[in-house]
């Protein structure tokens, strides 16, 4: 009993902590960069409207300049980064952060979790599935792209679907392999929760209604799922 508590306390602790923490860093972040452009243009700008002759007082500030320059600044970065000399400044930089240590760890670990909320569209994948990978017995989520087509279908005795299979914690990367479809098993839970399940590891697990379990593959009313 005292087991099963302490199983379920940490559960929904860390469960907590994956939901609050990219929240709390994401507050954090932009609450620091409004406040520091505010606390350091705000001042400019009232004397550049003293110098034009503006009727305001010297401890008169602008509203939403810190979130107004925020979102320029991050603008033209994208706009620097996506060019050639942008590309390399950036790719030095990072060789640079590269060989501090303690910088290195956590400019890497941001950057993989915005990379990840970034790139990672739920839109690309049509269909949640369990398969049989890397061998039979051992199952992983993965999540249906389209059907083979071209000389990947030419060649194989079956109708196979691609499938990609990602890695935890980072669902960006993964596996794409080609699997019959009458080996996939259907799974009720959508893309998103699918994803939250992967990135967490396996700890956030999506609701399930056993009444649904019965559903239809390839035709066929498939046995119901004990949990």
């Amino acid at each position: 009993m005292l087991t099963t508590i302490k199983h379920r306390f940490r559960t929904f602790f860390i469960a907590g902590l994956l939901i609050t923490l990219p929240i709390a860093f994401t507050f954090f972040i932009l609450s620091f960069l409004f406040k520091g452009l505010d606390n350091s243009l705000s001042p400019l700008f009232t004397e550049l409207l003293i110098f034009l002759g503006a009727p305001v007082a010297k401890d008169f500030q602008i509203p939403g300049v810190g979130v107004f320059m925020t979102l320029v600044i991050i603008f033209f970065v994208g706009v620097l980064a996506t060019n050639i000399f942008g590309e390399k400044l950036v790719h030095w930089g990072e060789s640079i952060v590269a060989r501090i240590p303690v910088v290195r760890s956590i400019y890497t670990g941001v950057k993989q979790v915005v990379t990840t909320i970034i790139q990672t569209d739920a839109n690309a994948f049509s269909k949640c599935v369990l398969v049989e990978f890397p061998r039979k017995g051992v199952y992983a989520l993965g999540f249906i792209t389209s059907e083979a087509k071209g000389e990947i279908q030419m060649k194989t005795e079956e109708q196979v679907c691609n499938v990609f299979v990602p890695t935890t914690p980072n669902p960006t990367s993964g596996f794409l392999i080609f699997i019959p479809q009458n080996e996939l098993i259907d799974m009720e839970m959508s893309i998103e929760d699918g994803l939250k399940l992967i990135i967490s590891g396996g700890i956030v697990v999506p609701p399930f209604d056993p009444a649904k379990a019965a559903r239809i593959e390839n035709g066929r009313p498939t046995k119901d799922i004990k949990i």
